[in-house]
Order: structure tokens, then C-alpha cells, then sequence
């Protein structure tokens, strides 16, 4: 089979995608890259690694060639918060980065998959049960860069043939790997601080809702999408997924039934909070439930669970 290569694969999600496509397919049939993260020892050992720059298209290049690529899950990108921080650079990287992606894909007949993001709407997008069609005006860089991405891999379709695949994410939420400067880290943030100290101090405002996923679905999404058959699809970017929405309260209330004495309280950043408020509270998915079978496993009490029985291990405490 031509192999699977990820970019990004030192990154929140990457990392965690290049185990399970290894665990599926082959170690040896999935090509982990990466840019300047020193990878986990887990991903040198299991599989092929090798660094690239995805700015520089020779060095994407010469490995789709060299591996015989025929998928490439592009996962390298700056995100919200820290894209804020450096919008040239957040440019840089999420546009010409997904460019040089796409022209290798072009060349070389690849398939690609591209994640979007609840970023990519903006204050004027309907917040509840926000469409697969609607509009999108973001007011972040991170946000810019998302909805561009969607119509650039639109367009290398229509044009070129492209196959292009992609989903609108929520704010995930992992156990395995630590949150990267997004504006749902507290979702993340919040189990690590009740299981070390029992309190935690959330920079979001109390009933800030906003939709979010835990990873272990995130994953099979990005499966599921790329081995369906998209004969009959009406979309082929940016389908809407949706897993659960709430608010930080909601997560505290579940995290207690677990930790009676957890505390939280707030301490809002007003950088995140702007952002948290111009996204959606929940995005409506029937395209991507109808189209290509998108079901999610996990609700916030399942999470909530299994978050604090994996990180417990993991941290080696005992709640």
C-alpha cells in the first residue's frame, strides 16, 4: 500500500493520530513528521519519523517521493491563542503551509486531510446549533486561516482533482498529550489540576458553552472521513462534528461526582474569553452523520471518567 504521512506529528493531536494509524495500518506505512518538537521516544521507536518544514516545500516534497506517499493528514498549524500572539507568522505557517501541501498532493496524486476548526466562524455565525452552511466572518488570524484553508482545498478539488477531506473540529480533549495554546485548554487543564491539587482556576467566564470532542473520537473521525466513499457526498471539506457542548460549571459538577472537594474559580483572560465568545456554542453535523456514518462515542460524563481513571494512572494519583 503507499503510505500514510502526517504532518505535524509531534503535535496534540498528530501524535496521538500517528499511533493509531500505525496501530491500523502498519507501523511502517505511516510516516510521522515533524519541525522543531523533539518527538516522544513512542513515535521514533514505532515507525518512520522524519523532519520537515511544511514553509518549505522541497522538504515535504522530497519525503512523499522518497516514502511513496499517497495520503498526507495534514495536521501542522499555529493555533488560536498563540496565532493571535503571531498573526504574520500564524499566516505563514496555516496558509503557505497548507499551499505547499496541496501543490505536493497535485503533483504527486495524493489524498489529503485537512482539519478545520469551530475558529473558522465568527461573532456574526448563528452560536446555536450553528449550520454546515453559514456565514463566516472570524476575527481571529487563527480564524482567517481557517476558513481560507477550507476554500483553498475546495478549489484543488474543483480545479485540480484534489481528493480533499476535512472536518470542523471543537476544542478536543486528550489525556495523552498536554493542550498547545488553544482557547479550549481548560477543558484539559482542569483534570490535570483537580487530580494534582483539587482546585483549579479556569480563564474562561462562568457559562462560556462551546462545543468540544473528546480526542479518542477525534481520531476516529479522521479515519472514518478518510476511508469512506465519497460518491455521493454534497460537501467535501469542513463537515461540521459535534460531540457535546458545556459550560466550565458543567465540567466542575461532573468532575465533582469524583472529586467532592474540587474547587474552581475564575480568572478570565480577556484574549481567550474575546475568542471563546465569537465561537459556537454547538455546531449542527447531520451532513457529516447522513453523508458518512459520524457518530460520537463519548458524551462529557463517559469523558469526564475516563479522563480522570487514565490521567490518574498516568500521574501516578490516586483521586
Amino acid at each position: 500500500m503507499k503510505k500514510l504521512l502526517i504532518t505535524g506529528a509531534c503535535g496534540q493531536i498528530g501524535s496521538e493520530l500517528a499511533m493509531a494509524l500505525r496501530q491500523r495500518y502498519g507501523n511502517d506505512n505511516v510516516v510521522a513528521t515533524g519541525h522543531r518538537t523533539k518527538p516522544s521516544q513512542e513515535l521514533l521507536d514505532s515507525g518512520p519519523f522524519e523532519f520537515i518544514d511544511c514553509t518549505a516545500v522541497d522538504t515535504l516534497e522530497k519525503v512523499v517521493k522518497e516514502y511513496d506517499v499517497g495520503t498526507i493528514y495534514h495536521l501542522a498549524a499555529m493555533l488560536s491563542a498563540v496565532a493571535e500572539a503571531r498573526p504574520q507568522l500564524a499566516w505563514d505557517v496555516n496558509i503557505n503551509g497548507l499551499y505547499n501541501v496541496l501543490e505536493v498532493a497535485r503533483k504527486h496524486k495524493c489524498a489529503v486531510f485537512t482539519p478545520s476548526s469551530i475558529g473558522a466562524f465568527g461573532p456574526s455565525t448563528p452560536h446555536d446549533n450553528t449550520p454546515q452552511e453559514t456565514i463566516q466572518r472570524p476575527n481571529t488570524i487563527y480564524g482567517v486561516t481557517k476558513v481560507s484553508g477550507e476554500l483553498l482545498c475546495d478549489y484543488y478539488h474543483s480545479k485540480f482533482g484534489v481528493d480533499t477531506r476535512g472536518v470542523r473540529f471543537p476544542g478536543l480533549i486528550s489525556n495523552v498529550t498536554l493542550p498547545g495554546g488553544g482557547t479550549t485548554d481548560y477543558a484539559v487543564e482542569i483534570y490535570y489540576e483537580a487530580i494534582r491539587h483539587g482546585r483549579y482556576t479556569c480563564f474562561l467566564r462562568k457559562g462560556t458553552y462551546l462545543d468540544m470532542m473528546y480526542m479518542p473520537d477525534a481520531l476516529k473521525a479522521m479515519i472514518d472521513i478518510m476511508e469512506a466513499d465519497p460518491s455521493n457526498w454534497t460537501y467535501r471539506n469542513a463537515f461540521n462534528v459535534s460531540a457535546m457542548s458545556f459550560e466550565p460549571e458543567d465540567i466542575a459538577r461532573e468532575v465533582r461526582k469524583h472529586i467532592p472537594d474540587f474547587v474552581m474559580d475564575y480568572n478570565v483572560d480577556p484574549v481567550r474569553q474575546a475568542i471563546a465568545d465569537s465561537w459556537p456554542n454547538k455546531m449542527e453535523d447531520s451532513a457529516a452523520r447522513e453523508q458518512w456514518g459520524w457518530k460520537p462515542d463519548y458524551d462529557l460524563a463517559s469523558m469526564t471518567s475516563d479522563m480522570l481513571e487514565k490521567l490518574s494512572a498516568k500521574l501516578n494519583i490516586r483521586t
